[in-house]
């Protein structure tokens, strides 16, 4: 009998103390069970010591011993509901971790960054009922799959969305147009095919970049407007076959355009000397048959251009004269083309004898066209080091078809290498 009653002792003892340490939890238990789920879905032998996830220790309340030897890292409570800490932020160190995602039922989540570790498989719709997403992160992972249209559905709240260098497949959802707070979106290095998605609705959007991937399309197939808010665009090495000057029309914040590493062909579009905030339009290894010059004046070219790269096309015809007259430009590079004909005298000018407040050519590269005649005057008198000024392989003062020795001992016809270097 006494034992028996030392026994329902020992069992009032037992769960007073543990209801009493739930009462005093700081911590809302459904985070609780969310974090050590979370924990149970990466690979134990990736939790290597040291890490945030190995000092994950639930013996202990999460949220009043964050930043202990007990939860050294991995993530944040910065909400009090009902006096119980709420998790907001979910930011795993790069430390390797491997595994995959499920249900993660943390509902005050605000940040979630799991970025450059090797999580795989696809990524779950249920991060859509993370309604209060401010960020989310899954960069230089393995994920694979389609992108869920939930996450453009339901996060409303979303501003910054990282989801490049995996392996994510299919299309980007139609859905992205709901996502009214986004600013960032970055799926640059991944295998998404498709059209260029139309994002003219999202006007607090200003970083694009879907670089590296299989984005196709025409003229007639790109989007017809793009966010008026955007800052920079970046779709190199895509298979893009042609751009609409319309899509970038009232786009006065734009200050870096690059399309490089495509399959553009026609012409370059007037436009884009025109837009009034643009620094930098690299448009090289494209093909590209001709630039389109601005219908008004070289006086009235006041934009904020300083850097031109449309190497590597097809552009054919005289060298365009109006970039000379572009009051910031000071690096074009035009080489490996057809261009033909004469060296303009305004860019001999703009390189060695600017105008006062007309920055001066730092970087101007021709080489590898036709081009005949003569040096510009100017350019004989270039001081050495002064400017990064290249002419090879053009034909500046005779084609003969015969071989000779170029710089550097090299034999080559005159069609591939000029007889006079600028050093």
């Amino acid at each position: 009998m006494k034992s028996l009653n030392f026994l329902l002792f020992s069992l009032i003892i037992v769960s007073s103390t543990t209801l009493l340490k739930f009462s005093e939890s700081k911590t809302h238990w459904e985070d609780i069970k969310a974090l050590k789920q979370f924990k149970q879905n990466i690979n134990p032998d990736s939790v290597k010591p040291g890490s945030c996830v190995n000092t994950w220790n639930f013996t202990f309340d999460p949220c009043e011993n964050l930043f202990s030897d007990k939860f050294t890292c991995g993530f944040r409570c910065d909400i009090t509901v009902s006096k119980l800490s709420r998790v907001t932020e979910l930011t795993l160190d790069q430390a390797g971790y491997t595994g995959s995602l499920s249900s993660i039922n943390l509902p005050y989540l605000e940040i979630l960054e799991l970025s450059n570790n090797y999580f795989t498989g696809s990524i779950p719709d249920s991060l859509s009922n993370l309604t209060r997403l401010s960020r989310l992160s899954l960069s230089s992972n393995s994920f694979t799959g389609e992108i869920p249209s939930s996450i453009g559905s339901s996060l409303s709240n979303l501003q910054e969305l990282y989801l490049d260098n995996n392996n994510l497949q299919g299309t980007i959802p139609s859905t992205f147009n709901n996502l009214k707070s986004l600013t960032k979106l970055e799926l640059q290095e991944n295998n998404l095919t498709g059209k260029f998605p139309d994002l003219g609705s999202l006007q607090n959007l200003y970083y694009i970049d879907l670089s590296n991937n299989e984005f196709s399309g025409d003229p007639f197939e790109f989007p017809v407007t793009l966010p008026v808010s955007l800052v920079q665009i970046s779709m190199r090495n895509n298979k893009l076959t042609g751009l609409s000057s319309e899509s970038f029309k009232n786009l006065n914040y734009l200050q870096v355009i690059d399309f490089s590493s495509n399959k553009i062909n026609g012409n370059v579009p007037s436009i884009f000397f025109q837009l009034p905030s643009l620094q930098q339009l690299t448009l090289s290894f494209n093909e590209f048959s001709s630039i389109e010059a601005p219908s008004f004046g070289t006086e009235s070219l006041q934009n904020e251009l300083i850097a031109v790269d449309i190497s590597n096309n097809q552009l054919q015809g005289f060298l365009p004269s109006f970039l000379a007259f572009l009051p910031k430009l000071s690096s074009l590079s035009l080489e490996n083309n057809r261009f033909t004909g004469l060296i303009p005298v305004q860019f001999a000018l703009k390189t060695v004898f600017p105008e006062t407040g007309i920055a001066p050519f730092g970087r101007l590269l021709l080489g590898g066209n036709y081009l005949i005649g003569g040096i510009p005057r100017p350019l004989l008198v270039l001081k050495q080091d002064s400017a990064n000024v290249s002419l090879v392989d053009n034909c500046l003062f005779r084609c003969p078809h015969v071989f000779f020795f170029c710089q550097g001992g090299t034999q080559k016809s005159s069609d591939e290498c000029s007889n006079v270097i600028i050093p």
